[in-house]
Parts: C-alpha cells; structure tokens; sequence
C-alpha cells in the first residue's frame, strides 16, 4: 500500500520533529505508547484508515519507557504532572529521610546510569555536583525537622517574649531592696568606668612594684636618675679599739646600733657606704695621730670611688633621726640656700672676716668668695666652740687635694698636738684663719640640718635653738657629742634611737601601737583604785 504524498511529508516532518528533539538534551522527549486501536490514532478528518497505522512508531532513544503522556493536573501521585516533566520515583516517599543515591548511579556526563532514578532528578544533581559526590539536604531531611526545636530552644529578644530566667548557677542583685540597687548602681558604674579603673588599677600596681622589688633603689642610685651614687658616707668605727682595748659592752652596742643605722639609710638611699676602722694604732714610735687619720681617710675614700662627687662623714655617735630625708633634698638641691659663705652669720670664734688685705684679689677679700655655689669644696657646721668635724661634707677637687695635703702635714699632729685640744679640728681652724685661699672655698651650714646636738653637749647657757635637737622640727641628725666625758652614751643613744623609730612609724605601727597604749591605759585604771582604796 502507498501512501499519498500529503501523508509521506507529514510523516517525514513528523520523524525529523522527533529525532530534532531527541538530540536536544534539556528538552525532555515523549515516548509515545502502543495504541491498542486505531482509533486513537486517526481522527474523523484524517481521511486515513486503521490499517496504514498498522507499524507503531520506534520509540525515540532517550526516552524513560514510564512517562506519562498526561498533561493535565491529578490529585493521584503518578497520575500525571501539572506542568511540562516527569514523574519522579520519590513520590511514594515519606519525607523522614533524605533521597540520595550513591556515585555510580550518576555517570560523568549526566546521564542516569540506573532505570529507577529519572531523568529529570539525575540532571539536576548531575549540574550541582559537575561530576563530584555531595550531601545537600534542600531543607528536607533531619535538619529541616529539628531547626525548629532548636530555635525554639534558644532565648527570645522579641519584645513581649519570655525572658530568660536570671539566677541559675549565678547571683544576681534583688532590684526590690535597696542593697540590690546599689550593688547593680555600683556594678555598672564599674562596668562604664573599666577602661579608666584598669588604668588606675596598673598605676597603683606600678608604684607598689617600684617600691616593694629593689627598682626604686637602682632609680636612686643611678648618676643620671637619683644620683645616689654620686655620695659616699664615710663612718668611722672601732674607736678606742687596738692597742688600747678599753672598750667594753656598752660601748659594742653603740657601735652595733650606729653602723646598722648608716647602712639602713644608705641602702634606702643608694649612697656608699665606707665603714673605717679607726682603732688606735701606733704607725710610729715617736707619736700618735688618730684623730689626723681622719684626713687620711678621706683621702682613701677618694681614690676607691673614683665617680662620687661629695663626701660626708659622720662620727659614730652620731644617729640619723630622719631616714626619710635625703642629701639632696636636705642640702644639696638648695645648696646656695642651705649655706651661707659669711661666717660673720654666726662667729663664735671671733674671726675676723674678710682679711683686710690690699695684696689679695678681689674673690679673698669678698665676704662670700666668688658667690657661686659651685665654688664650694666643703662645708661645716658650727657649734658653741666653733669648727664641728662630727658631720661635715666635703667635694672631690684641686683644692680639696691641696687642703688635705697641709691639713696631713706632720707639723700638725707631731707639733701641736699638745696645744690643739681638738686637734684636726683646731687644725682646720687654724688654716682657716691664716690662709685666705681656703676661706673662697668654705661654706658654713646651720648646725640642725645635720649635726643636732642633745641638751647635755654645749649646755652650758642653757637651750640653744640654733643647736639643740628639737623633735617637733624633726631634725635631720643627732650628735652625741662628748658624752664620753661625764655623760652616758649608751642611754643618749638608746633614746634616740627609740624616738627616731616613734616618729617614723608606718600607718600600721601606729595603729597598733594606739590599741597597746589603750589597753594599757585600761589596766591601769584599776591599778590605781586598788592603791588608793
């Protein structure tokens, strides 16, 4: 049988309609089924019988063999789509897990390697792996289950909401008593203020560091900081030691509580510290000289610190009273206020002042020298009696090394030992008198600021303010000066020693100190009934 030519060309259109779509990937293509009569095939206008029907078309490569020819919307699963594609083998599932089908059953180049898995689904996988297995849930599966158990879970800012429940493992102030309150004013006081309160806080802690670790004495000590180093304390000890062995207990006690006093202050200081034995000794046959060998030492210290600058000795009876007070705030910051250069200020020697001389030059025959605080090599308190070498200071120079030098001469200490009482001292005096070089570079100080002396020494007019140690002035150093002759020094030094440790108690020694001092008092008063009863 033939066909008509009408019905050849639509049949060739029709094939080539078909296999144009089926080698077009994306668009999915139908596979028409088997019709079990011809009359769903021809039409009452086709004018074609059943029997040129009779060969059903080949399906189209490509083409699952489950599609369903239905276009229209079915509330059955499998009964068709409600838009263009395909019934998927899912439908059946419950939604309690999640499909996924392992690599094998997708093929590199997007193909579906498996009958079960359709098209459609293989494809869409397929462009989200590009080849490579992966787990997407697509807000089905355990997660999409249980995010909102977890959110529910978690605490709600949303204004109305159930707040979160205060006080579990914690404490939280009570807002309806007044303790609640101001601990919570307190706490975000605090809380705004943290950046200022850490500041303050590692400020304290800095302070407290600087003074409790040995910094703050590196800080005084150093030359370009403190300066401490640039002073050296020289104490002379083991007087009447050696040869003439006259010394007994007490005397070791004053010793011991003297030495511990300078090595405190120069520690708290950063000041050398130079501990000489001053013994007795008898260098020679023909003389003795040691009260002279107090030039000698200097000169010692001199060559051992080479970097000090100014030079103070102290004699051993002598007790610092104010460890608090440093030398240069006592002296040498204001030295030009400190000093005075005119020993006419206070003469108990009577020495005439300046030297009336024509043949000298202008600095000698001035009152005050030059006027310069830095022309001052050494300075010297006074006392009733005049020069006091018990506390002095004295500046490394040339002329310091030219007035040791005649000051060390042994026409001093051979010669007028005999006449001198005081013997270096008068000495010093002496070339002060006659050596119009020296006065240019001596300076006096006020006896209290560091050479105070007790009631009984230079007593014999009665108190002297410019002398005499008074303890509502709390000055500096106290002498005990000549208590060796008919004075007990022992007793001074024990004194003294005790009101320097009164005065310079801490904030915590004084506290309990005023509770002992009650409790006393306390047991006191019954004492006193007992006895008058």
């Amino acid at each position: 049988m033939t066909l008509s030519p009408t019905l050849s060309v639509g049949g060739s259109q029709r094939r080539r309609r078909a296999s144009s779509a089926a080698k077009r990937t994306p668009t999915p293509t139908l596979n028409l089924q088997e019709p079990t009569s011809s009359k769903g095939y021809v039409g009452a206008s086709s004018g074609l019988s059943a029997g040129d029907f009779a060969q059903p078309l080949p399906p189209i490569p490509g083409t699952p063999a489950h599609m369903s020819l239905s276009r229209s919307p079915s509330p059955n699963k499998g009964g068709g789509w409600a838009s263009p594609g395909l019934t998927t083998n899912f439908d059946n599932l419950s939604g309690k897990s999640t499909p996924r089908k392992g690599y094998g059953d997708i093929q590199m180049n997007g193909a579906v390697g498996g009958s079960d898995v359709s098209w459609t689904t293989a494809k869409a996988r397929s462009d989200r792996v590009n080849g490579y297995p992966s787990f997407e849930t697509k807000h089905d599966g355990f997660f999409t289950r249980h995010a909102r158990q977890i959110s529910r879970g978690l605490p709600s800012f949303v204004k109305g909401a159930e707040k979160e429940k205060l006080g579990r493992g914690r404490w939280y102030p009570n807002k309806s008593s007044r303790t609640g309150r101001i601990l919570g004013l307190l706490g975000r006081s605090i809380w705004r203020l943290r950046l200022r309160l850490l500041m303050v806080l590692s400020f304290i802690l800095a302070i407290i560091l600087f003074y409790v670790t040995p910094m703050h004495r590196a800080y005084r000590r150093a030359s370009l900081l403190g300066g401490g180093s640039k002073f050296v304390i020289i104490l002379a000890a083991n007087q009447g030691g050696g040869v003439m062995e006259w010394k007994g207990p007490r005397e070791w006690a004053i010793e011991r509580d003297s030495v511990k006093n300078k090595k405190k202050y120069a520690k708290k200081w950063g000041y050398n510290l130079e501990i000489v034995d001053m013994s007795t000794k008898k260098r020679y046959a023909h003389e003795w000289r040691e009260s002279w060998e107090k030039v000698d030492t200097i000169r010692n210290c001199m060559r051992k610190y080479p970097h000090a600058q100014w030079f103070w000795w102290l004699d051993l009876n002598t007790f610092v009273m104010e460890p608090s007070y440093s030398l240069q705030k006592q002296v040498f910051d204001n030295l030009a206020g400190n000093t005075y250069r005119d020993i006419n200020i206070y003469n108990p020697l009577h020495i005439t002042h300046p030297i009336n001389n024509t043949q000298l030059d202008t600095t000698s025959l001035s009152a005050v020298g030059d006027g310069k605080p830095s022309s001052i090599d050494l300075i010297i308190p006074q006392d009733c009696a005049g020069f006091n070498l018990g506390s002095f200071f004295i500046r490394r120079s040339t002329w310091t090394d030219r007035l040791l030098d005649i000051w060390w001469d042994p026409v001093g200490y051979e010669q007028k030992h005999m006449e001198w009482e005081h013997k270096e001292q008068d000495a010093l005096e002496h070339l002060y008198i006659n050596q119009p070089w020296i006065r240019s570079h001596t300076a006096f100080i006020p006896q209290r600021k560091i050479n105070s002396f007790p009631m009984g020494a230079c007593g014999e007019n009665g108190e002297d303010k410019r002398i005499h140690y008074k303890e509502a002035d709390r000055d500096f150093v106290v002498n005990m000066a000549g208590c060796e002759w008919g004075r007990d020094c022992w007793g001074e030094m024990y004194n003294f020693r005790e009101l320097s440790n009164k005065l310079n108690r801490t904030p915590w020694e004084k506290f309990k100190d005023g509770i002992s001092d009650r409790i006393k008092a306390m047991k006191a008063k019954p004492e006193k009934k007992e006895g008058k009863s």
